[in-house]
């Protein structure tokens, strides 16, 4: 199949998917990450005194933080996931996820939309079932090369803004200079408890806000490496 990636204005649902695509990276390895890093119920060491609560209060380091967050993103290597955007109009949506990295992933969104992505580990394909259209991209082109490769250093990959912590959450934002139509600001909020991601929001070089949140996570099942083909647009789906 010839390939041709020519920059194409960003539609609000082509704006929706790529933010859904950053965050789903961002889930992928918590399950793995938090057993290694916190305490199992019943340990002593839990009970909470009023000096550890005061601590638990306190500015988290924001360092530690981006470790932390490190230590997340690298863990999981498979994850199938449901997912819910809410776009900057205020629209949801919803579907499925499949990710197996480096550099492959799939989104499918549940009818009455038409859309799909998917990397295949060198490009990204947006398509429309229903106008039966394709746009393609390289993978370097999106957010999406710093959480598809097969190692994250928060650091060294984007430009960390700012650090932020509380009692309940740690919000880390980070920018990304070099993707298609300019600078995009990813929100990273996280529960400090267990340092899970409870959301992201993402604000495009447009200034269009996006939040995300995935539910039903399986990081054990390994999906079928052929949904991360993409396939030739002569061979469309119906959609009957």
């Amino acid at each position: 199949m010839s390939r041709e990636f020519q920059p194409r204005k960003k539609t609000p649902m082509m704006r929706g998917i790529m933010a859904c695509l950053i965050g789903a990276f961002s889930l992928a390895s918590i399950d793995v990450a938090l057993a290694q890093k916190h305490p199992k119920p019943g340990d002593n060491s839990a009970k909470a005194a009023p000096d550890a609560i005061a601590a638990q209060n306190a500015p988290l380091n924001p360092q530690v933080a981006i470790h932390m967050a490190d230590d997340y993103f690298n863990t999981a290597r498979v994850m199938t996931a449901d997912f819910v955007q809410v776009g900057a109009d205020g629209r949801r949506s919803e579907g499925k996820l499949y990710v197996v990295k480096p550099g492959r992933l799939r989104f499918e969104y549940a009818l009455p939309a038409t859309m799909e992505i998917i990397a295949d580990g060198v490009s990204v394909a947006i398509r429309d079932r229903k106008l039966k259209s394709q746009q393609l991209y390289f993978i370097s082109q999106t957010p999406l090369k710093f959480l598809l490769q097969d190692k994250i250093n928060l650091a060294k990959d984007v430009k960390v803004t700012n650090v932020s912590s509380t009692g309940k959450s740690v919000i880390i934002t980070i920018e990304d200079k070099s993707t298609f139509g300019g600078t995009s600001t990813i929100k990273l909020d996280f529960d400090r408890k267990d340092f899970t991601l409870q959301k992201w929001e993402v604000t495009d070089p447009q200034g269009y806000d996006t939040l995300v949140s995935l539910h039903n996570i399986d990081l054990a099942t390994v999906p079928d490496l052929k949904l991360f083909r993409i396939p030739p647009t002569s061979l469309w789906p119906s959609l009957n």
